[in-house]
């Protein structure tokens, strides 16, 4: 089956990137543009779509390899919006804010839907997609904004700019509370993590397919991505039971998400490219720091091993 017939793009494989490496993080040191491009050349070939979380300058800089170097990358372009009311049911404790610091990120909120609409028309030959925002409505977020301004922000990035818009979210929200933002967006994002659910590798397959079907058919009349998809390969326990996780789990993860996108052409972006130390808690076996195909040196992690491989055969650089 085609699941990609109503998606205002072509189905190909995807992927979430970011770029931050050793004492780089957002709104801190950022990556260089030389690094940027290392990285883009490793993705290059084997991933067509690149999901991007922020107008932030990391992503400026990506958008400037593309076209600078001419890479083949088509971007799906997001807008981190922050907390613009308080979450005291986040379960780490995050999520509480002063009503100074609530207003000042309504504030910047729609700062960063405005240059998400200035880069959407910057780059309208890169830019495929546009997001207003990232796992914002879900009820563990530690960064929560009602659905009601979500759907102020998409309507106007759909005003301002000409790629379809829509919001990524955990798939929960779909069936329920963001019904109303389903009939604004033009497509729906979900995100599906079966090992956070405490799923085991053989289970999570089939529990991934509930997740992207639950949502799917609720909203027949619009395309459903799959835009993070993944499984970690450290865990210190805390959310994730670390017997469930290791790089021969990712594998197979990987290639039965692969299999079943491919053959039922659901654009799914893995999440995600490579492990980021600046993550979560100090606490260095954290899952957030390692849900990467490839670790932080960039080099591959078994699930990517083999087109790695092939990919320095084809260019010359290493020989059976």
């Amino acid at each position: 089956m085609d699941h990609s017939e109503k998606l205002p793009f072509p189905y190909d494989r995807a992927i979430c990137y970011s770029g931050f490496r050793e004492g780089q993080h957002p709104g801190g040191a950022y990556p260089t543009y030389e690094q940027i491009k290392e990285d883009l050349l490793i993705l290059h070939g084997h991933w067509k779509y690149l999901r991007l979380y922020d107008c932030d300058r990391h992503s400026e800089i990506v958008l400037e390899v593309i076209r600078n170097e001419k890479l083949d990358f088509k971007v799906m372009l997001g807008a981190f919006i922050e907390a613009e009311m308080n979450n005291f049911g986040c379960p780490w404790g995050g999520g509480v804010y002063s009503e100074e610091q609530l207003d000042a990120n309504r504030t910047g909120n729609l700062k960063r839907i405005n240059h998400l609409i200035e880069l959407a028309n910057q780059y309208p030959d890169i830019i495929c997609a546009l997001s207003t925002g990232n796992e914002a409505c879900v009820d563990w977020t530690d960064h929560y904004v009602p659905v009601s301004r979500v759907i102020e922000y998409t309507k106007l990035v759909k005003k301002g700019a000409k790629q379809p818009v829509t919001f990524c979210e955990n798939y929960v929200p779909w069936l329920s509370k963001l019904k109303p933002l389903a009939e604004v967006v033009d497509f729906i994002s979900i995100h599906t993590y079966p090992v956070w659910e405490y799923k085991h590798i053989h289970e999570s397959l089939e529990y991934t397919k509930e997740n992207y079907f639950a949502v799917a058919n609720l909203y027949p009349d619009k395309a459903t991505v799959i835009t993070e998809a993944g499984w970690t390969t450290n865990s210190n326990g805390r959310g994730i039971d670390a017997e469930h996780v290791n790089e021969e789990m990712q594998k197979i993860y990987y290639d039965d998400l692969m299999e079943w996108a491919d053959a039922e052409r659901i654009v799914t972006f893995v999440f995600e490219a490579f492990d980021e130390p600046w993550k979560g808690s100090p606490d260095p076996m954290e899952p957030e720091k390692h849900w990467g195909l490839f670790k932080v040196d960039r080099t591959p992690k078994m699930a990517v091993q083999d087109i790695t491989r092939r990919a320095k055969w084809t260019s010359g650089t290493e020989r059976r």
